[in-house]
């Protein structure tokens, strides 16, 4: 049974109860039973024990996809929203796919950067691809969820007006909606407005009530589009970032792909190849040295050469270095998980530089340069059809193969996140009536999890004046805007600031075609907000490009289209414990019903088998925010506060023992990544400067 919701007082998802399918479904349901018996992938396309597995490599899914030549018939540029989608809709057939992402995770790009809005599409222009592809995606969402469990939540949006010339927009947007196909669309009055939301600003009339829209965590939902796609044979590669694709006489692209990996993940492993040849090139060096002293080094029946003895022993030599150099120094499986937690190192929450825009168009703080990364390995891919879904990136992909015809100019949109306790002050997604410019400006929304979120700005890098705004005056901006719509949130409770790239393009429309220069290429590109919305929608029409591009499609009777949750609701503390570490009782990886108890992240309750069973899926996972993104651990009010409950600790304890990898070598959360915060926990003073800064306006 799905629960009535009352006006102001949206549940939190996984709090006594989720929301499924877009409706919120209690702990007491019947329902709650369809939501958390989802069987775990089968294990059919992998064996499960990584050990063994050939294609156990860091940075990769388990799985190879490719054909018996090698080759692939489908290599998809880009791992978020966009390219997940695509990716899963794919999965559906008998094709070979390759997912390529530059980041260290999936959903590293604008798709983390946003609000995670569902929009209907009654503000798109009518007659745009943005139109044709939100109404239909949006009512896609449901059932997506109904299958990927990445929790759907239809709250529905409310643009407000404040005075006659804003009710007239309304009733433009109103018939735009129509235009657009978009259902359910009312304009409502001040009565009914402050019954349904009674937070809002008082000064508001009337507003536009869309029903139909909705709100995910937009890396949930992404991760979810890519582990399904993976359990049904797409391959995946992170941290591969394409420099270059060249069409040959065989008619197959070749892609380049840096393979990259970190630098303290590199350095944990005794750092490879070149301490191995600076190591034997001092070995002979020694032997050069002391063979006129000892003879039995030098071959007596032909002087001047190493004697065979010696030949033996070198390649010996190499080959125990080789191996020693090749394995986790420090990992040691019988390490206890309390003694991982001591051994690791906290997260950093001051000082450093933040991400540039460029960074930000190749996985923010998850790109090669803002890990120190180091090319380990120049891969050579080979594709009948390449998807450029590379978002920011995506006119650069497209430059590779000579295509110029659109050109990516990022937007950049700040947020800033409070604590839970400000959820309660909307139901609807608030948003004021649209600029003609800049769309639909800033928004207050409380999230699937149950924080209010403010903003985004509008800042097109192209333009120095919005590119170089001074972290006070985006702050002032958000802080200022909307409280307009809801006035009465509180700042100091700010726990967190973020920003995306949008890749809006120079065309002013989402481009979903052929190249002009291949009819084998195809463009998913400048897809700016509603794209999340759109993104089911979009996936289809590539499946039909591909056809007219003459793919042949056979559907896979293996295809499975569920996946089961990662998070498990809870009611109050019921079966938890919180411990201190030296108390804290680790099912080790092997107890479920220990790990279930066994709470790593105070503030979000996430248990110890809830990570085990995020690092167990289908993607390759090796950093605490790649976990962060999957189970919520460290996003709570204390922000992993190492003085506190350590959870950046014990989750990167968790990771070394299921990857079995040196403790050094997790990745960490980043700072300052793209936060407008000069703190990752601010004091009071800071606290206090944000309420100026709302208080005093632009």
């Amino acid at each position: 049974m799905v629960e009535a919701r009352k006006p102001g007082s949206l549940p939190q998802h996984g709090v006594k109860g989720v929301y499924y399918a877009g409706n919120w479904v209690p702990l007491q349901s019947d329902d709650i039973e369809d939501f958390v018996s989802t069987p775990e992938p089968s294990s059919e396309r992998c064996g499960g024990d990584c050990d063994s597995c050939p294609n156990n490599q860091r940075s990769r899914s388990r799985n190879n996809a490719a054909k018996d030549d090698g080759s692939y018939d489908v290599v998809i540029v880009g791992g978020g929203c966009i390219g997940n989608a695509i990716a899963r809709e794919l999965s559906r057939y008998t094709l070979s796919v390759l997912l390529l992402e530059s980041a260290d995770d999936v959903s590293s790009g604008a798709t983390k950067g946003n609000s995670g809005i569902v929009h209907a599409g009654y503000d798109d222009k009518p007659g745009s691809l943005h139109a044709k592809y939100c109404w239909p995606g949006n009512q896609m969402f449901a059932q997506l969820d109904k299958e990927l469990r990445f929790g759907y939540q239809k709250n529905g949006s409310l643009v407000l007006a404040s005075n006659d010339k804003e009710i007239k927009v309304l009733n433009d947007l109103l018939e735009r909606g129509k235009k657009n196909g978009v259902k359910n669309l009312r304009i409502i009055d001040k009565k009914e407005l402050f019954e349904l939301e009674p937070a809002v600003n008082p000064k508001n009339i009337a507003a536009l009530h869309s029903p139909d829209a909705g709100n995910v965590i937009p890396y949930e939902f992404a991760i979810a589009l890519a582990e399904n796609a993976v359990d049904n044979g797409v391959e995946l590669r992170i941290r591969r970032e394409v420099s270059g694709i060249e069409k040959g006489s065989d008619g197959l692209f070749t892609i380049t792909a840096r393979h990259w990996e970190p630098k303290e993940f590199l350095d944990s492993k005794g750092s490879g190849t070149t301490k191995l040849f600076l190591g034997l090139a001092a070995l002979n060096a020694i032997v050069a040295a002391a063979s006129p002293h000892l003879p039995f080094l030098v071959d007596p029946s032909n002087p001047g050469q190493p004697s065979p003895i010696y030949s033996a022993a070198l390649a010996v030599v190499i080959s125990a270095i080789w191996i020693f150099l090749s394995k986790p120094l420090s990992f040691n499986p019988s390490d206890s998980f309390q003694k991982l937690v001591k051994m690791a190192k906290g997260p950093v929450g001051s000082g450093g530089s933040g991400i540039t825009v460029q960074e930000m168009l190749t996985g923010g703080s998850g790109s090669w340069k803002a890990n120190k990364g180091e090319t380990v390995e120049m891969e050579k891919i080979k594709a009948k059809y390449v998807i450029n879904a590379a978002g920011g990136y995506s006119d650069k992909i497209a430059n590779m193969i000579g295509d110029h015809s659109f050109k990516i100019k990022p937007r950049l949109g700040d947020y800033i996140l409070l604590n839970r306790n400000q959820g309660h002050l909307t139901s609807h997604t608030l948003f004021p009536c649209p600029d003609p410019v800049l769309g639909k400006g800033v928004l207050v929304q409380t999230t699937l999890w149950g924080n209010l979120i403010l903003g985004p700005t509008a800042r097109d890098v192209h333009k120095p004046e919005a590119r170089d705004m001074s972290v006070e005056s985006v702050q002032r901006y958000i802080l200022n805007k909307c409280s307009k719509l809801v006035p009465t949130f509180d700042p100091k409770e700010t726990i967190h600031a973020f920003c995306g790239a949008r890749a809006k393009s120079d065309r002013g429309d989402w481009i979903i075609e052929h190249s002009e220069v291949d009819k084998n290429f195809v463009h998913v590109a400048g897809i700016d907000s509603p794209g999340l919305a759109g993104s089911p929608a979009i996936a289809l029409e590539v499946v039909n490009l591909l056809k007219k591009s003459g793919a042949k499609f056979i559907k896979d009777p293996k295809f499975r289209p569920n996946r089961a949750p990662i998070i498990t609701p809870k009611d109050g503390m019921r079966g938890l414990k919180m411990k201190p570490i030296d108390q804290a009782v680790s099912g080790e990886g092997t107890d479920d019903k220990v790990m279930a108890a066994n709470v790593v992240c105070k503030c979000e309750k996430v248990t110890e088998l809830e990570i085990v069973t995020a690092m167990r899926r289908s993607l390759p996972i090796d950093s605490t925010q790649a976990i962060r993104k999957r189970t919520r651990a460290g996003m709570g009010h204390c922000q992993g506060d190492p003085n506190g409950y350590n959870c950046e600790c014990r989750v990167k304890a968790i990771i070394a023992r299921e990857n079995k990898q040196a403790i050094k070598g997790v990745g960490g959360r980043p700072w300052p990544a793209t936060t407008t915060l000069t703190e990752r926990w601010i004091g009071k003073d800071e606290r206090e400067q944000l309420q100026d800064r709302k208080d005093k306006g632009e």
